[in-house]
C-alpha cells in the first residue's frame, strides 16, 4: 500500500508564483511537485500552475502534513474539507486562541496523509480502503491540478483524511495496514483524566488484543499525545480485522468516540 510517508505542504497558488519560487520558499524540489500533482504532459504542460489551485508540495522534516492559510480559508471550511471537526483542529494548533483567528500564510497542521495511486486504484475502491465516502475524498482534494473524480492514474498522490472523531485523532496505524505484533498505536486525544482504550478484533470475532487502556501526555479539555506498543494476547484466526480506539462514559461505561480502522494481518 503506497502511503508516502514524508513531509507535506497543501500550498495556496499566488499569483506570482512559479514552480522554482515555490519549492525555493517551502525547501521542495521542482521534481517532487511535479510529480505529486502531475504537472507533466500529457495531464498538462510542465510547471502549468494557476492562482488558487491547491499545491502538494513535498518537504524533507517533521513527517506531518501542514496547509498554508490563504485569503476566503476558515477553520469550518478546513475542518469540512478534511471530514474533521474545528475542535480537533484547535488541538492539533494550539497556537490558535479562537475559531475565528486566522490570517494569511498561517501554517496549520491538518490530520491527513498522502496515498499515492497504484495500477488498477479506483476512487471508490480508495474510499471504500480506506473507510470513507467518495465525496470525503473529494472533498479533501478540491481544486488541486491533475485531480478529476473521473479519472486518476499511477503516481498521482491523494490527500487523504486521517481517521477520527471529535476528540481523538489515529496517526499510525493506516487503515489497511498489515499488523503485527508490537507495532505502534499513535495519535492525539482529549479524554477525561488523558484515557483511552483499544482493542483489536479479527473477522472472526475473536479479540486479538483484549481492551487496553493507554494513558496520554494531558487530560481534558486539551488534545494529548499518545504512543503505544500494540502486544497481541492471541495470535489473529483470519486474515483481516478491526483496531478500535475509544473511551468510555464516566456515567454509565458506554463507548464514545470509537474510530475503526480496517487492518490486515
Amino acid at each position: 500500500m503506497a502511503i508516502v510517508n514524508r513531509s507535506f505542504y497543501i500550498y495556496p497558488v499566488q499569483s506570482d508564483d512559479t514552480l522554482y519560487s515555490i519549492a525555493k520558499k517551502l525547501g521542495s524540489q521542482i521534481s517532487l511537485i511535479e510529480r505529486a500533482n502531475a504537472l507533466y504532459p500529457p495531464f498538462t504542460d510542465p510547471g502549468l500552475i494557476y492562482p488558487g489551485e491547491r499545491l502538494l508540495v513535498p518537504v524533507f522534516y517533521d513527517n506531518q502534513i501542514n496547509q498554508i492559510i490563504s485569503r476566503g480559508d476558515t477553520l469550518y471550511g478546513i475542518a469540512r474539507s478534511y471530514s474533521t471537526t474545528i475542535d480537533l483542529l484547535q488541538g492539533l494548533n494550539p497556537e490558535i486562541q479562537h475559531p475565528t483567528f486566522i490570517y494569511i500564510g498561517q501554517v496549520l497542521r491538518v490530520p491527513v496523509f498522502i496515498y499515492e495511486v497504484e495500477q488498477g486504484d479506483t476512487l471508490n475502491a480508495i474510499a471504500q480502503r480506506f473507510g470513507w465516502s467518495l465525496s470525503a475524498i473529494l472533498q479533501a482534494n478540491e481544486n488541486r491540478p491533475g485531480f478529476s473524480p473521473d479519472v486518476i492514474f499511477p503516481g498521482y498522490q491523494l490527500i487523504i483524511p486521517s481517521p477520527s472523531s471529535a476528540n481523538i485523532l489515529v496517526l499510525r496505524p493506516f487503515p489497511g495496514a498489515k499488523l503485527r505484533n508490537g507495532q505502534t498505536l499513535k495519535g492525539n486525544a482529549r479524554a477525561f483524566e488523558g484515557n483511552i482504550l483499544y482493542q483489536l478484533r479479527d473477522d472472526n470475532g475473536q479479540k486479538v488484543i483484549k481492551e487496553t487502556a493507554v494513558q496520554t501526555s494531558a487530560g481534558a479539555p486539551s488534545y494529548g499525545t499518545f504512543s503505544v506498543s500494540m502486544n497481541f494476547d492471541t495470535l489473529p484466526s483470519a486474515s483481516r480485522g478491526e483496531l478500535w480506539i475509544y473511551t468510555r462514559s464516566a456515567k454509565d461505561g458506554s463507548i464514545q468516540d470509537l474510530i475503526k480502522i480496517r487492518v490486515t494481518f
